[in-house]
């Protein structure tokens, strides 16, 4: 709905204008261009902060039980001695989550307070950004950032153009143009007109749609139409423009890389979901439990209180059933401990230290500008360890937005493996007069090509040289002594530099000619036509008359539209062809250059059937296409160049280490479909044995299995559990289209956003395919309440994720997120997203763990992030040692603290059953405060923190050993009933076996009292939980020994300082266990039975370990960790890539570049004249 009116320099206007937001609140229609990516306040902070907390279900049980401790009657403790633990605990949480907002806080005020320009009265007054509001007129300067959604007015630049690098918003490293409505530009050329200007514009509601936009202006009494070329985009910068002028058409949250950014949602773990419902699993068994010694303490007391008077006086105020209530509520409060509050506060200080040693580590440092690692939260570093999908940005993320050229062939020979030019300008001196304008430093470096072009003696080196001065729509400007080129892309402008630096310089153009100096001597053409570039052409070619009269065509383009253009293939073409082999083997990104004679005559034909064609009202393209066809016919092939879209360090061993660590990478992109398959190629995520699927081959043969609703047909029958007839169609057709398919083929699959969108929202695809097989299938598909779009999604995920690699070309934001939230919803996979730009926000969001590059392209993805990194190839160490490393210790941690809390504390269980079935604690009060806090926390802490199975050189060496973190097999509910079973059964041991000893002590000195007895059981099951812990841990460190010695000296000096006489004297409510510790712990007979209890609960541990060492029966991560422990120590260099095959030449065309740039130059509206207006 156009229902978006924006006038200019008219604020008052928009700010009568309310929308609602909440029942009946209302607020601002028009949003401010202030941004909050902060989730807290000063006023929300303590709220919100808590309702999140208590969503966590061990928050609330501990709230529960405080509650029943107010209760005098059922109170087994002070009810201020479980809300002191829990205050500390909601506390630290709290300062976490308070210190991470303040720096999202931090973050929002650097961008806010950016400077810009507002016309503020007839003049323009530097404010801050969220100073801009809607209507506002802004002056934007080159190389600053668009701040707010705007309708262009004018520029400096001729006809009001605009170049803007969209980098940040779609990925893309080439320029593109924006252009101002004729009158406004001609109108609009002092700041007191600006001030003056009244235009009303009528546009549609604040979307996310980034690439489309419809609205009119009024102005004057005219109406003109608006679309995306006249709209700047917040986040796009201003290139090789010097001033610009635009009217904020949105603001803030309403602009739409804002709309596509989504919101800031709580991130939890994987663990911590276990985690809760480990919680209700064990509340439920602990209430089942107090439930029958409640029930059986009511029978107990039915039968014994007539038999026993001091029973009867003692309960005559209470009934059997009455006592058993009680007791319930009792046992409630007894057991409660059994998930300590200990255990949830020793668990955020593993969270934060293991966020420091990622901090910390220099391994991750980035020298070059100073960044380290950062982890941003604090609270995700073991689902670092279960990552399966990675959804990497491409553009700053994979690349460094770098092209240098590389390499060419020239008539069949291979110029660029020798790098000795710089050696070369230095012994030569002065001698390359011709060169002054070449760079000091040169990427391409070839002595032999260097001297053919010095001497000109080879026609075929000349015109391929020429063409790359002549063949492009780079422009030029003069900035004293140097020439700078403002490129379209940075393909043209690496082409034209290579050009350069071998003498031959662009120097001037105008509407008709273009001027080189060829060797030191100045020539000038004239430019007859420009066929431009576009996606489906692949090419792009100028017409040119030289000095001496003669007209030819110079093209350039991909190697599969050149060589099937060519006049004749001879020796020369089959060398460039084995050329361009090898520069796609080395993921070089390749142009075909060719060029002809035309004569008078048939250029003269040619011109007029062009003028006629170019003034067409109808299938005007399509005429033009058939022009330029005819005459990019019978070409000469002069060579090919290779550029060299610079990666980042170490990307392709990285996806080479996730890839081998199970791990898929899949990469979406704003850019090109072949930009991103050459970055593919490069980075080693896709390899010569994939077959690759893509959208052109699932849209062009709707008979084979190349159709993409064929392929998610197969995939519903295979993945709906459909009979099985719908099964064995699916098979045959499967086995007759495409017998070569294997389920061992490696597949790539690559798509577009566009169709992505078509496939996801509307099914349109699958509604294309009314055949009778389409009839069949439908026949076989899952009924019910699912919707078919379910299905096509579920289908799609299946597609895609039985795919070895996947490229998404052309993804809007939103889309990335899309595809993030789809893996989630169907695989219930862990997912990791990273980029560096704005356009990824979203995805950071969406994914489970979101990483920021702390690159080029502004700070906004760091802003979002959980983590933050330099460089991408940061990422291995990241997941496959700190991410391992931490899920490892996490698992160790939480599977020994629910280890010892049973095993220390389910005697409790066992002991009612011999003392009526009350609520009678077995141990000492001191004991059990002291037993979670300082007994048998140290050890467990040790290992949560420094445990390691294998180095960190090993960790990387041995990718493999992920795997076990995406498979859960270190903490599941499984291994939380072994835990649990196997505590319950260390209890058992410890209780009874000291229980039988007790029961067979008789002479005077024999120690058989209930203390004595009391501290047996704790020491026996204190020393059993430390024997295992010291049997598991892997790696110890002097730290790990002294946690380990603590505990037992903490023990010791607590016991004896809490049960001597003289604390007995001082408070004997308090101290009740007077000279309990010396008395038993000095006996030998009670050492004997400690001894007999720790070596009864070891020994089961030690047969299994030995028996599964003996017989192999050891677990995949054991055997993994087996064989590294005894591999030689790794060379230096990283594993082998997947060797090629030999496959059909591939072609590596890859030109980044926007349609239209030749018709600019061609109208003369790119070329500078002066400026527009008044800056």
């Amino acid at each position: 709905a156009f229902t978006w009116e924006v006038r200019a320099n008219d604020r008052n206007y928009h700010m009568q204008f309310k929308k609602k937001f909440a029942f009946c609140l209302t607020k601002k229609k028009y949003a401010g261009n202030a941004i909050k990516t902060a989730k807290y306040n000063i006023f929300t902070f303590l709220p919100l902060n808590l309702y999140e907390q208590f969503h966590r279900m061990a928050n609330v049980y501990f709230v529960f039980v405080i509650l029943l401790q107010t209760f005098p009657e059922i109170s087994t403790l002070p009810w201020f001695t479980l809300l002191f633990p829990l205050s500390c605990l909601l506390t630290i949480r709290g300062l976490r989550d308070l210190i991470d907002d303040i720096g999202r806080h931090q973050s929002d005020r650097n961008i806010n307070s950016r400077p810009c320009e507002i016309l503020s009265g007839k003049s323009f007054r530097w404010q801050k950004w969220h100073d801009i509001c809607v209507g506002d007129i802004v002056r934007l300067r080159k190389e600053s950032f668009v701040p707010a959604d705007m309708l262009l007015l004018c520029s400096s630049e001729p006809s009001s153009l605009c170049y803007v690098e969209t980098a940040d918003i779609d990925g893309e490293t080439n320029l593109k143009f924006r252009q101002a409505l004729l009158d406004t530009h001609q109108e609009l050329v002092s700041e007191e007109s600006m001030a003056a200007f009244d235009g009303e514009v009528t546009c549609e509601e604040p979307n996310s749609r980034m690439h489309s936009f419809t609205g009119t202006l009024e102005w004057r009494g005219e109406t003109y139409p608006l679309d995306s070329e006249r709209i700047l985009l917040r986040g796009c910068k201003i290139r090789n423009t010097d001033v610009c002028y635009g009217l904020v058409i949105y603001a803030g949250f309403d602009s739409k890389i804002m709309r596509n950014c989504g919101k800031i949602k709580r991130k939890k773990t994987k663990l911590d979901r276990v985690m809760d419902w480990l919680v209700i699993i064990i509340f439920l068994v602990l209430l089942v439990t107090s439930l029958c010694l409640a029930i059986a303490s009511g029978f107990w007391a039915k039968m014994f209180q007539e038999k026993h008077s001091y029973l009867s006086a003692l309960y005559k105020h209470t009934t059997p059933a009455q006592q058993a209530f009680f007791n319930f509520w009792g046992f409630t409060i007894l057991l409660s401990i059994i998930i300590p509050m200990s255990m949830y506060i020793t668990f955020e200080f593993i969270y934060l230290v293991n966020s420091f040693f990622i901090n910390w580590d220099l391994e991750m440092y980035y020298a070059v500008k100073d960044i380290p690692a950062k982890a941003r939260s604090t609270s995700l570093n073991d689902q670092l360890g279960q990552i399966e999908y990675i959804f990497s940005d491409k553009t700053g993320t994979l690349t460094q937005n770098v092209m240098s050229f590389k390499k060419c062939c020239i008539n069949g020979a291979i110029y660029g493996n020798f790098c000795r030019m710089q050696v070369y300008r230095d012994s030569q001196g002065s001698g390359l007069t011709w060169s002054h304008h070449s760079e000091k430093k040169s990427d391409f470096c070839d002595v032999t090509l260097l001297e053919a072009a010095r001497q000109d003696s080879d026609p075929v080196l000349r015109e391929f040289l020429r063409l790359l001065a002549l063949c492009h729509t780079v422009m030029v400007e003069e900035k004293g002594d140097q020439l700078v080129y403002q490129a379209a892309s940075p393909d043209e402008e690496a082409l034209v530099l290579a050009a350069r630096n071998l003498g031959y310089v662009f120097l001037a153009r105008t509407q008709d000619t273009i001027t080189i100096s060829e060797l030191g001597v100045k020539r000038t053409y004239k430019v007859l036509a420009m066929l431009d570039f576009n996606s489906d052409r692949k090419r792009m070619s100028v017409l040119v008359r030289d000095p001496q009269g003669r007209i030819r065509l110079y093209t350039k383009g991909a190697d599969t539209v050149i060589l099937e253009r060519l006049q004749s293939r001879g020796p020369n073409e089959t060398f460039t062809e084995m050329a361009l082999d090898c520069f796609a083997e080395e993921t070089l990104r390749t142009l075909c250059l060719a060029s002809k004679e035309v004569s008078e005559v048939e250029y003269s034909v040619w011109s007029r059937r062009h003028r006629e064609a170019s003034v067409l009202l109808q299938d005007r393209a399509q005429e033009l296409d058939k022009l330029y066809e005819e005459m990019e016919q019978n070409l000469q092939l002069l060579g090919a160049t290779a550029i060299e879209d610079k990666l980042q360090d170490g990307v392709p061993e990285t996806i080479q280490l996730l890839k081998l660590g199970n791990i898929k990478v899949w990469v979406l992109t704003g850019d090109k479909q072949e930009t991103a398959m050459n970055i593919g190629y490069a980075c080693k995520l896709l390899t010569d044995d994939m077959e690759i699927l893509e959208e052109k081959e699932i849209s062009s043969a709707p008979t084979t299995l190349s159709s993409h609703s064929e392929i998610l047909e197969a995939y519903w029958v295979s993945n709906n559990n459909l009979s099985s007839s719908g099964e064995a169609l699916c098979s045959d057709h499967l086995s007759q289209q495409r017998p070569e398919a294997s389920c061992h083929k490696k597949r790539a699959l690559i798509i577009s956003g566009d169709f992505l969108d078509k496939i996801l929202h509307t099914g349109e695809v699958l509604k294309e395919k009314k055949g009778r097989r389409w009839r069949r299938l439908a026949c076989f598909r899952a009924t019910g309440s699912q919707e078919q779009g379910g299905l096509v999604e579920k289908a799609f995920v299946d597609l895609a994720t039985s795919c070895q690699a996947v490229i998404c070309c052309r993804v809007t934001p939103k889309q990335k997120a899309l595809i993030v939230q789809l893996v989630k919803k169907h695989k219930k996979a862990i997912t990791l997203a990273i980029g560096d730009g704005a356009n990824d926000v979203n995805m950071i969001k969406t994914a489970d763990i979101g990483v920021g590059i702390n690159g080029l392209e502004g700070m906004q993805a760091v802003q979002c992030s959980d983590y933050a990194l330099a460089q991408f190839s940061y990422l291995q160490r990241l997941l496959l040692v700190h991410g391992r490393w931490a899920y490892l210790r996490i698992c160790k941690f939480l599977r020994y603290f629910f280890y010892k809390t049973f095993a220390g504390l389910m005697a409790q269980v066992w002991f009612a059953f011999h003392s009526g079935f009350t609520a009678q604690p077995l141990y000492e009060g001191w004991f059990l405060a002291l037993y979670n806090i300082f007994y048998t926390t140290y050890p467990v802490l040790s290992m949560g923190l420094l445990e390691q199975d294998v180095s960190a050189k090993k960790s990387l060496e041995f990718p493999e050993l992920y795997v076990i973190g995406q498979q859960d097999e270190l903490f599941n509910y499984r291994i939380f009933s072994v835990t649990l079973l196997h505590g319950v059964s260390t209890s058992l041991a410890s209780f009874y076996i000291a229980l039988w000893a007790f029961q067979d002590r008789v002479g005077s000195r024999a120690v058989g009292d209930y203390e004595s007895f009391a501290v047996t059981v704790a020491t026996s099951s204190l020393l059993s939980v430390l024997m295992e812990i010291i049997l598991d841990t892997k790696f110890w460190t002097a730290l790990s020994f002294l946690m380990v010695t603590a505990s037992l000296l903490l023990f010791c000096l607590f016991s004896f300082l809490t049960q001597s006489f003289e604390a007995f004297r001082i408070a004997p409510a308090i101290f009740h266990f007077p000279d309990a510790s010396r008395n038993a712990l000095t006996d030998p007979y009670v050492l004997l039975v400690v001894l007999l209890s720790v070596v009864v609960n070891t020994i089961p541990s030690l047969t299994i370990r030995l028996y599964r060492t003996i017989t192999g029966k050891t677990t995949i991560q054991q055997k993994i960790c087996l064989k590294a422990r005894r591999e030689p120590e790794p060379s230096v260099e990283l594993r082998a890539h997947v060797p090629r095959g030999s496959f059909c030449r591939r072609s590596s065309y890859a030109f980044s570049h926007q349609e239209g740039y030749a018709g600019l130059i061609t109208r003369g509206d790119s070329l500078r004249t002066g400026a527009t207006c008044s800056t």
